[in-house]
């Protein structure tokens, strides 16, 4: 049975044995019985059959099978084998998005790769999504409402210096605080108009004292449209207003500085003031054109126009550019003269006539006494012959002085009055104005400021009114 196994065959069963090998077992059959063996182990590990066999043995085998008798060969010395290394790391095999499938030792299934990917596209696709609807309804409308509110203090700066405070140095440090404001509230607190009045009532009080003429006085011209005002420059020749719009006012000095430390810079920025330029106008008008015949020399009296309907040939009613605001054409004319109609010097003993009848008794006899003084006489003759020096002309003046306005004052005491009166004033008036004011003279209407009022008008709102 070991023969069948050792795969031997009959002849070798008859061969003589070596002496010559001291009763041992020869290497042929001990290398075959060993290569027998390592075929059978390297069939069950799967070893090649010659894989590490030196060729020594198979020649050795070749020789034993032809019984020649050899030398053995030496055995090779087995190399030393290198120093132990430590391995490299395995690389990670990529897998999923961003490392997430196989990122942690062991690779995730597709479907979870798969769904962790719509997570982190749904997410982002989140994020952007808010992030949108942040910036256009909140971040957006907020930015829109902070750059509105900066223009409309920006606006209002550069409505207020402007002119001859364009390059002041207060304007640039309230633009600055304009620019550092984060929210609308710190924007809109910006303090804008305190200190514009405060410049501006320094430039115009430094006018006021550069543009006096000899009497004292200044011409304040003021524009009475919001948006369009006179530059406050005077070397401008290019006016930002009409000449229509632009009004004037003749004033002391000191009633100009009283109205410059009374306004803000809403005022003071659309005012200019300069040295006054005027003319003396006559004009005919009648009593009620004429405040009443109320008005005397060296009083101010405001110009307004009255636009009347114009009553045409065939009856119709037409009416003509009425003014758009409420403020005079002229503001602050002074009354150089006033004459009044010559008919109003005329009277005799018909008209001039008193009488005062004394009745007294005494014993039971009565007596009665009756005294009357008539004049008569015509006041523009006196004055001819006063001016013609052939009477006393110290008696003409303490007799005649101020007739007219006498008249008028002794009218107003009485309430009674010669309404048909015509009177031709002399009014000091702008250059500017002179033009208009002839041109409208059957129109325009003299009316007296309360402010500046006479002393007859301030003795009578006394009255009325008490002193406060």
């Amino acid at each position: 049975m070991l023969d069948k196994i050792l795969g031997k065959k009959d002849k070798d069963k008859n061969d003589t044995p070596d002496l010559r090998k001291n009763g041992k077992k020869s290497d042929s059959d001990s290398s075959d019985i060993g290569g027998r063996l390592k075929d059978m182990v390297g069939k069950v590990s799967g070893k090649p059959k010659d894989e590490g066999k030196p060729k020594a043995d198979n020649e050795n085998k070749k020789g034993s099978s032809d019984k020649k008798i050899s030398k053995p060969m030496p055995k090779p010395k087995p190399q030393p084998m290198d120093k132990p290394r430590l391995r490299p790391p395995e690389k990670k095999k990529p897998g999923g998005f961003a490392g997430l499938g196989g990122g942690f030792g062991k690779q995730l299934p597709e479907d979870d790769q798969r769904t962790l990917v719509g997570a982190a596209v749904f997410g982002i696709i989140l994020i952007i999504l808010v992030g949108a609807g942040y910036y256009f309804l909140v971040f957006a409308p907020y930015q829109d409402t902070l750059n509105s509110a900066k223009m409309a203090k920006i606006n209002e700066v550069n409505s207020y210096f402007k002119g001859a405070l364009a390059a002041d140095p207060r304007k640039n440090l309230i633009l600055a605080d304009i620019d550092t404001g984060e929210t609308p509230d710190q924007v809109l607190a910006v303090d804008v108009i305190g200190p514009a009045t405060s410049a501006w009532r320094e430039y115009q009080n430094q006018q006021i004292n550069l543009k006096k003429d000899p009497y004292g006085r200044v011409m304040i011209s003021y524009s009475t449209q919001p948006t369009g005002t006179a530059s406050n420059d005077t070397n401008s020749t290019t006016p930002t207003t009409s000449a229509s719009d632009v009004k004037n006012l003749i004033v002391k000095v000191a009633d100009a500085q009283k109205i410059v430390n009374e306004a803000d810079a809403s005022v003071l920025a659309n005012m200019d003031i300069v040295t006054p330029d005027t003319v003396a106008v006559p004009i005919v008008i009648v009593r009620t054109q004429a405040a009443g015949g109320l008005i005397n020399v060296g009083d101010a009296v405001d110009v307004y126009q009255n636009v009347a309907p114009v009553t045409t040939g065939n009856n119709t009613t037409t009416q003509t550019a009425a003014p758009t605001d409420n403020s005079p054409k002229i503001s602050g004319a002074t009354v150089l003269a006033i004459l009044r109609n010559t008919t109003s010097g005329i009277y005799s003993p018909n008209t001039a006539n008193f009488t005062h009848t004394t009745q007294f008794q005494v014993n039971g006899a009565g007596l009665s006494t009756s005294t009357g003084q008539s004049a008569q006489g015509d006041v523009e003759q006196l004055l001819r012959a006063g001016a013609s020096r052939n009477w006393n002309e110290a008696q003409i003046n303490t007799l005649l002085n101020a007739y007219g306005w006498r008249l008028s004052d002794f009218e107003r005491v009485s309430n009674l009055g010669e309404l048909d009166a015509q009177y031709l004033i002399l009014l000091e008036v702008p250059r500017e104005n002179a033009l208009w004011l002839i041109q409208n003279s059957g129109s325009v209407v003299l009316t007296v400021p309360t402010q500046r009022a006479p002393e007859w008008m301030i003795t009578e709102l006394h009255q009325i009114y008490g002193t406060g």
